[in-house]
């Protein structure tokens, strides 16, 4: 029996054939089947360029600087 994918696709059950599809994929001799087409990515991708376009840089300086602030704080409590 061969194992299926979250989209009912097969794939190799052992772990040597998994791994020469990955080298694969990373080669770019296969193309990687989990490619996201559906109608709701699309939006998703123009939704963010859209939100990016129609805010100030002002807004977008605060957004960068909040994000920043957040990921070093984090990493100072991981590393102390």
């Amino acid at each position: 029996m061969v194992p299926k994918g979250p989209r009912g696709e097969k794939r190799s059950a052992d772990a040597v054939s998994r791994a020469i599809m990955v080298a694969k994929i990373a080669t770019g001799e296969i193309e990687d089947e989990r490619e996201l087409s559906s109608a709701a990515a699309e939006l998703g991708r123009k939704g963010g360029k859209k939100r990016a376009e129609n805010m100030t840089p002002e807004r977008r300086k605060e957004i960068a600087k909040k994000a920043a602030e957040k990921r070093w704080s984090s990493r100072s409590a991981v590393v102390a």
